[in-house]
């Protein structure tokens, strides 16, 4: 992932600015933003990680510059007009809006649907590899055969050697899901690696240990 999200381990992005985590939306906007994407995502049009992609996919500069829940409205507009739920000319207001959706989320049925639990683990998929405390490299590169395409493989673990941890069953490929591929279901296990094994001499701590929930296909063997 050579593009502008992928910011983990990287430097010379500047300060990150502490937020009270106590406020859950610091503008009242904030919240419309995100009920406005669950609301969209009630149409069953794209799925978690197609939508993770498509804010991805922002130009560089605008990446870099909205604000996370900017970035949210950005990904989604695009969205609505890729899967053909919303013209261009709708959104810019020079058209009339169309009739609402026989499957818009009503108010009423929001709860319902804030408690639906979408499974992610499958019964099918091929055997695992590796079992826990075996070693494993990640990809050096991107794993995804779609250039540019969405994987959960960091660029600062790309190419490292950790330790299997956990062992999670079969789980939707996210590589394959985003881009309308079907789920593709892999084994998933949570690697361990240690900082010095990420960043070398850069490491703060070389014992500080972190951990990644890593598909099948982005690992080998140490």
């Amino acid at each position: 992932m050579s593009r502008i999200h992928d910011m983990g381990g990287r430097y010379g992005d500047g300060e990150i600015p502490e937020k009270d985590d106590a406020v859950v939306f610091h503008h009242n906007w904030h919240a419309r933003a995100l009920a406005c994407t669950l609301a969209a995502g009630a149409h069953g049009a794209w799925n978690i990680d197609s939508s993770r992609h498509a804010r991805e996919r922002l130009t560089p500069r605008d990446y870099a510059s909205f604000t996370y829940y900017e970035k949210w409205m950005a990904a989604l507009a695009n969205l609505l007009v890729e899967r053909g739920l919303v013209s261009a000319d709708e959104l810019a207001g020079a058209a009339k809006a169309a009739p609402l959706s026989a499957n818009a989320l009503r108010a009423a049925d929001v709860p319902a649907a804030m408690r639906t639990v979408t499974p992610y683990r499958r019964a099918e998929g091929p055997a695992p590899r590796f079992v826990i405390r075996d070693k494993v490299r990640t990809c050096a590169y991107n794993p995804n055969p779609v250039k540019g395409g969405h994987t959960r493989l960091p660029a600062y673990a790309m190419g490292r050697i950790g330790t299997v941890v956990l062992c999670h069953g079969n789980h939707v490929l996210p590589d394959s899901n985003a881009h309308g591929n079907g789920p593709a279901p892999e084994p998933l296990y949570t690697i361990a690696f240690t900082a010095q094994a990420l960043w070398h001499q850069d490491a703060e701590n070389a014992a500080d240990v972190v951990t990644l929930d890593l598909w099948q296909s982005y690992l080998e063997p140490a």
